[in-house]
């Protein structure tokens, strides 16, 4: 058993190896063509009969329309209903060192909040969109270990 272990290893190699070299001679064969000549361009064009096509069929139809083949659908709207209305608030804080842009992205991995920073020519802000008020107040209390102000208000729409 150890004898074959020993040998199988080096004899699949030797197999794969020959199988590899028998391979690509057989695709790169060369083949020497003696008496080749010039490739001579045909002009005469000749018209193909006309093959019968699906849309030649409606091309030779009398009818003026072709309907679809789609199911039609109706779909019933309720816009008397109630739509619940839930508020959005809006953090904002004017940020104005990169130290203090570093330690509000570290703030923000931990909160896991999507925000959005908008530069200025002189300062840079930061935005808030959530819905969660108690989340962005805590928020604004560890920012201000940062010396950063933040306010939060309910997000209108303009």
């Amino acid at each position: 058993m150890q004898k074959i272990i020993k040998w199988f290893a080096p004899l699949l190699a030797l197999g794969v190896a020959t199988f590899l070299l028998f391979f690509l001679i057989s695709i790169n064969k060369y083949d020497e063509h003696e008496n080749l000549e010039p490739f001579v361009l045909d002009t005469n064009v000749t018209q193909k009969k006309s093959q019968k096509i699906w849309l030649d069929h409606f091309s030779k139809t009398e009818k003026l329309g072709y309907s679809f083949p789609v199911n039609e659908v109706y779909v019933k709207v309720d816009l008397d209903e109630k739509i619940t209305k839930t508020i959005t608030y809006r953090l904002s804080a004017a940020v104005l060192d990169p130290y203090q842009i570093f330690c509000l992205k570290e703030e923000l991995k931990q909160y896991k909040l999507k925000y959005y920073l908008q530069q200025d020519k002189r300062k840079m802000e930061l935005l808030i969109y959530s819905q969660d008020v108690n989340k962005l107040n805590k928020l604004v209390k560890v920012l201000k270990n940062y010396q950063i102000s933040a306010i939060v208000k309910p997000y209108k729409e303009e």
